[in-house]
């Protein structure tokens, strides 16, 4: 009686864990596409991407995106940036990719030699070498042929994880400017087609901050983008020092990218350009973004610079089948995900492919106010699958409050993979 009386007993407390834990995994998203807002209401404020409109005081309009493996998303950067263009006399897309070669972009649409395809290959990731992103430069490059030189459009990055494409051009700029590139040359390797190891980072970093500091004293307006590329080749150094702590190298990361940001809204405002668009992944454009506690990101540094001069629209999805890589091979394969917002809940129950949604117009005693001002979880995906992903949803959605984040957002219904060039893929639902 008394080992079936304690079997009894485990078995109950079992249960009950169970039951615990079942309802925790529920409340917190679970399988489940969560709540739907209040769909009559979201059809009242619901509008189409070209009806974007932003305050006359935003000097940065930041554009998220919940994946890098979505077409849509991509898509969205051309869709947006248009807006910003032909409405709010935006000249200049500022692109989470690397700065070097988002030059070679620039000189593309500037009526470059080469391709559209070869031009965004050069920008160092994988997930822009897309059609759609092929597409957006060509966009870029038939304005310009057209333009007046003062509404001439500029493409740059902000990043600093490569460093091929800004040794080159920080030589090619020295050359040109008659600075002596002797020990410049010989840290490159041609062999390899790299820093060659018989030099240190250090020895590099004093070779870089030399040539930096002639382009300088030159004092020639031209030469400021040939400093930005020994900047960014410096910025490289540093990030390299931390790449084995991951906190300490998103938020050196985070606040690099910052600083790029403002020397990008620097470079436009001398051509009289007062706004910039930038586009990265929501977890750098939102407004409140840690990292732990001891750095903020991208978005947070911008918003806590600009105050109300800083525009952040979010996105998120309903379903997203989402190109993602795996491992150490880095080979892709396509995943199935669901967000758990009532947002895009909504906006896929009106019938709506895509809606941009302004929490600015919507009323404090509208049934759909809990939605944006509530906490709730969103699809939130990087560049990196893992099976946790199959068995935890919460491993691929952020648990906040919309407005807190963003001041409007674009809702995409069903989000289909992107394609990369040169890359095969398996398909995978999860």
């Amino acid at each position: 009686m008394n080992k079936k009386h304690s079997f009894r007993k485990i078995l109950l407390a079992l249960l009950a864990v169970a039951i615990v834990v079942g309802c925790l995994f529920s409340y917190f998203g679970g399988f489940g596409t969560g709540q739907c807002a209040d769909t009559a209401e979201f059809a009242k404020y619901a509008r189409g991407v070209s009806e974007i409109s932003i305050p006359v005081q935003a000097r940065v309009v930041a554009l998220g995106e919940a994946t890098h493996g979505n077409a849509e998303f991509q898509q969205l950067k051309l869709d947006v940036f248009k807006v910003m263009v032909e409405k709010y006399g935006v000249r200049a897309l500022a692109l989470e990719g690397d700065f070097g070669g988002c030059e070679t972009v620039d000189r593309y649409i500037h009526g470059g030699d080469g391709t559209a395809q070869e031009a965004v290959e050069a920008i160092g990731f994988a997930i822009y070498r897309t059609e759609q992103m092929e597409q957006l430069v060509s966009w870029m490059r038939d304005y310009n042929a057209t333009a007046n030189e003062e509404d001439q459009l500029n493409f740059y990055g902000f990043d600093m994880q490569s460093y091929e494409h800004n040794y080159k051009y920080l030589l090619e700029a020295a050359k040109e400017f008659g600075v002596d590139t002797k020990d410049l040359e010989k840290i490159w390797d041609e062999e390899k087609d790299d820093f060659s190891d018989a030099y240190r980072t250090d020895e590099n970093a004093e070779i870089f901050e030399t040539v930096k500091q002639e382009l300088i004293l030159l004092n020639d307006s031209l030469t400021a983008k040939s400093v930005h590329h020994a900047d960014v080749l410096l910025q490289n150094i540093s990030i390299g020092k931390v790449i084995n702590d991951a906190t300490a190298g998103n938020v050196l990361r985070d606040k690099l990218m910052a600083d790029n940001v403002c020397w990008i809204m620097e470079q436009e405002r001398a051509r009289g350009n007062e706004r910039i668009f930038v586009s990265a992944h929501n977890g750098h454009i939102q407004r409140r973004n840690h990292y732990g506690t001891t750095g903020k990101g991208l978005g947070n540094l911008l918003a806590d610079e600009l105050g109300m001069g800083y525009f952040a629209i979010g996105t998120d999805f309903y379903k997203a089948r989402v190109n993602l890589p795996k491992g150490k091979d880095r080979k892709r394969s396509i995943h199935t995900f669901f967000s758990h917002d009532p947002l895009a809940k909504a906006s896929k129950k009106c019938g709506y492919e895509t809606s941009w949604f302004d929490f600015s117009i919507v009323p404090d005693d509208s049934p759909l106010k809990p939605s944006i001002t509530g906490y709730t979880w969103m699809g939130s995906i990087g560049e990196m699958y893992s099976p946790l992903m199959a068995v935890l949803p919460m491993a691929y959605r952020v648990w906040d409050s919309p407005t807190e984040l963003y001041d409007g957002m674009i809702l995409v219904s069903n989000a289909h993979p992107i394609e990369i060039r040169n890359f095969s893929y398996v398909s995978h639902t999860n």
